[in-house]
């Protein structure tokens, strides 16, 4: 009989969900198939939704009862899934890697950042991740943090542009009982919760400069006041930021506190867009098809359709990818072949270039030629300045660096 596939993990991730249920005499389990009996139930891996996992099994709950303890053993199996990622990156060669705590890739980029996470999360030091919306930043900082000490503590995240200044201040650093109308009691914040753990900021370019002053103290200090409140407050939280602006940009035109861009910029992570990891895309193809299956089995694509996706720019980058596959599986109903007519219009009406006679034939193969073309080009209009010609093409000057390495630019 083989080894369970929960032996040897370290299951210190579980310890908070055990202790809530363990307060309503209910009992956690780890099991290889999701029970027959009527139970809460989550799946370690979306593309096996009915496979490994963790289960409550309480047939005397209500229906409602269950489905609020699914979802929080659906936290639970993602921070599982993260452990076993972790595990697996332990034994497995960095360069056989295929995906890293839930983010799927084995392009030199991502593989690339695999490492860079490795080095980053046990560090403890504050952290910017970079990158165009839906390359999934979120993701990475989860990651980072499953890589730290902290893994057993929070890990918080907020959209810092999801709210307008007050209300970012409120749930930020809480409030105190009547600090503004309708403040009934005193509310703890977000960092009151984060405190031993980590804190995602997404989207800190479009905090406000008074804000900023605030998170700047917490990094310095490690200190705040909430709103309306006199008493100051101490915690132990690691700040992971993102954005998808030019931060550096912002502090010369005056829009972004430099102290604080300097605190926060300790270590920078950037996240390669989609286009430019397109050998990426029929992984991910398959992984969200399995993800999105619904139990009944993974769809497959007709040829016509996985053509117009790989020929695809994605702007939207992962999380676009991501929703036309799920709007591909619902409009598919029963059937088992996705064809391209159910394709989005403006995915199926791109036109996806026949190459000319001479040129290379496969889409991979065409790319690098167009990326040898154009950072050639770009190297040869600033005289092989790296800087000036990073920003002309748009993307990071390490990556510029390893693709002029790759195709032998240089001499």
């Amino acid at each position: 009989m083989s080894a369970p596939w929960w032996q040897g993990l370290d299951l210190r991730v579980l310890r908070h969900v055990r202790g809530v249920l363990r307060r309503r005499e209910l009992e956690l389990t780890l099991v290889e198939h999701r029970p027959a009996e009527a139970c809460s139930y989550a799946a370690v891996s979306p593309q096996a939704p009915n496979g490994a996992g963790l289960a409550v099994i309480a047939p005397t709950l209500s229906t409602p009862e269950l489905g609020l303890i699914e979802h929080m053993l659906g936290e639970a199996a993602a921070d599982v899934a993260s452990a076993l990622a972790e595990r697996v990156a332990q034994i497995e060669p960095p360069g056989a890697r295929t995906s890293y705590a839930g983010i799927v890739g084995s392009s030199p980029a991502m593989l690339e950042l695999y490492s860079l996470i490795d080095r980053v999360g046990p560090s403890g030091s504050t952290v910017m991740i970079a990158g165009e919306n839906g390359t999934g930043k979120e993701l990475v900082a989860r990651a980072i943090h499953q890589r730290s000490e902290r893994r057993d503590h929070p890990f918080i995240v907020t959209n810092c542009s999801a709210f307008n200044d007050n209300l970012l201040d409120s749930e930020l650093f809480g409030h105190a009982r009547g600090a503004f109308t309708g403040a009934v009691s005193e509310k703890a914040g977000l960092f009151d919760v984060a405190d031993l753990g980590t804190f995602f900021l997404d989207e800190i370019g479009d905090m406000s400069p008074m804000l900023q002053v605030k998170v700047l103290r917490v990094l310095q200090e490690g200190t705040f006041t909430r709103v309306g409140d006199t008493a100051t407050r101490k915690v132990d939280v690691r700040i992971i930021a993102a954005t998808n602006r030019d931060l550096s940009a912002m502090v010369k035109a005056g829009q972004f506190r430099e102290d604080l861009y300097y605190r926060i910029n300790v270590i920078n992570v950037e996240l390669p867009a989609l286009r430019a990891r397109r050998d990426d895309v029929p992984r991910l193809i398959e992984y969200f098809l399995g993800r999105h299956s619904n139990g009944g089995g993974p769809k497959q694509l007709a040829p016509e359709c996985f053509a117009q996706l790989l020929g695809y720019a994605w702007p939207g980058n992962v999380r676009e990818l991501e929703n036309e596959i799920e709007r591909l599986v619902v409009l598919a109903g029963d059937a088992q072949i996705i064809g391209a007519e159910l394709l989005s219009p403006r995915i199926r009406h791109h036109v996806v270039a026949e190459p000319a006679p001479g040129e290379p034939g496969s889409l991979p193969a065409a790319i690098e030629a167009l990326e040898r073309k154009m950072i050639g080009a770009a190297m040869r209009r600033h005289s092989g300045n790296k800087t000036r010609a990073a920003d002309d093409l748009k993307v990071s000057r390490r990556n510029l660096i390893r693709l002029v390495q790759k195709y032998e630019l240089e001499k």
